[in-house]
């Protein structure tokens, strides 16, 4: 598989990000509210397109390699992103997501995350998938634990974000945790 298929849900389109994406996708990850909780605030629209031609190259489950996918409205509005690193071992993934505030709490990050767990699960057969989130992200780890995410670690000021030392916190879930909640 050298191209990611785009994933329909009921209401949004998955895909690798495309150039068309840039300025929305620069406009809402540059927001405070949005960047507060993120280690990459993109700097330049250039900046964001060069991201986006980089990422356009890259094959899905390749290891040590991000992919970044578009949340799409049928419309074709962008309204967040998530990100998918496929770790070094080829048996887990990483994710994150973003969503544009105003398109937060519609429910598109609970049906976005849960179509990627079944990609990483169902179709590439993972074994582990984990987040990483900030302990003041509240809406993000209340998303996790409603999708069966367990939390397996609370690291003090374990990451640096634009020069101060952040704690952070790992969720996770294993393939058979995923299956018995199908």
């Amino acid at each position: 598989m050298n191209q990611f298929e785009t994933i329909k849900t009921d209401r949004l389109l998955i895909g690798v990000l495309g150039l068309e994406d840039k300025e929305i996708f620069q406009a809402y990850r540059s927001r405070p509210e949005v960047c507060q909780f993120q280690t990459w605030e993109p700097p330049s629209l250039q900046e964001v397109e060069d991201f986006i031609r980089k990422n356009l190259s890259v094959i899905p489950n390749t290891p040590n390699a991000w992919l970044q996918l578009g949340l799409h409205l049928p419309g074709g509005l962008l309204v967040g992103d998530i990100g998918l690193h496929f770790l070094e071992d080829g048996a887990q993934a990483e994710i994150g997501y973003t969503l544009a505030p105003e398109q937060q709490g519609h429910g598109y990050a609970f049906e976005a995350v849960e179509a990627i767990l079944g990609y990483l699960f169902d179709r590439l057969a993972k074994h582990r998938i984990t987040a990483s989130v900030d302990p003041e992200n509240f809406r993000s780890i209340h998303l996790l634990e409603k999708l069966g995410f367990r939390k397996e670690g609370h690291f003090k000021q374990s990451i640096l974000i634009r020069g101060e030392w952040c704690d952070d916190i790992i969720y996770a879930m294993l393939q058979e945790e995923w299956k018995a909640r199908r």
